[in-house]
Formats: C-alpha cells, sequence, structure tokens
C-alpha cells in the first residue's frame, strides 16, 4: 500500500515539498509493536514512511520520529482520514478530498480557535 497526501491548502505550510508517495514501514506503529505496547491512533511520515502513534499515545512515537529525525509532514492513517500535520508550522492541513463538502464547525475546540486533533 502507498500512501499519498494531497493538502487542500498549500499556503498553510511551506514544508511540503518534503512530502511524497511512501509506503508504511509497519501495520501499526512501529516503536510501539517493537516494545510490545498499544497505541490510540496512527501517523505516518510523509517523508519516509514511518508509522508512529498520535500524540494521545503515551509514547508519542510519530513526534519522537519528527524530533529525530526533522521530518515535517504527517498524516493520519485512520480509516476515514487524510488530514495531515507539519509540526514545524504547528498547523493542521486539510486533504483536498476532505474539505469538501464543508460541514460547519463544532463546539469542540475549547474557545482555543484551534482544530482538535492530535498530531
Amino acid at each position: 500500500m502507498l500512501v499519498r497526501f494531497e493538502p487542500d491548502q498549500h499556503d498553510r505550510c511551506t514544508h511540503l515539498g518534503a512530502t511524497q508517495l511512501v509506503a508504511p514501514s509497519a501495520p501499526g506503529c512501529e516503536d510501539c509493536l517493537s516494545i510490545g505496547v498499544v497505541w490510540v491512533h496512527l501517523r505516518i511520515c510523509m517523508t519516509c514512511g514511518h508509522v508512529g502513534c498520535c500524540d494521545d499515545s503515551r509514547n508519542r512515537h510519530a513526534r519522537a520520529h519528527h524530533e529525530l529525525s526533522g521530518h515535517p509532514v504527517v498524516r493520519s492513517i485512520e480509516p476515514g482520514e487524510s488530514w495531515g500535520w507539519c509540526y514545524l508550522d504547528d498547523t493542521l492541513l486539510p486533504s483536498a478530498q476532505q474539505t469538501q463538502p464543508s460541514t460547519p464547525p463544532s463546539d469542540d475546540t475549547s474557545g482555543t480557535g484551534k482544530e482538535t486533533r492530535s498530531p
């Protein structure tokens, strides 16, 4: 399986040049699988294909991979999700297919003005 990320709003992130068509490195969080722990959600590095767990997971392996490698953009590989996240710009990157049709925003932002997705 190859994974692609096609963002809707290219102006939100200047690091999209680092993204490419990637193959997942593992069927789950690569690092959690190696130490025998569970994860919450999965993210794939759009530079190299490393699969890591999200920030809601205990070990935050996707973020740890970014901090170690410097690779800026991940994409959710949860079923039905195709949004991305740029760690360097600290911003949500909606995918082109996700933005059509649009739905009204929910009240899940707790007044922060930011999306509640977890990278």
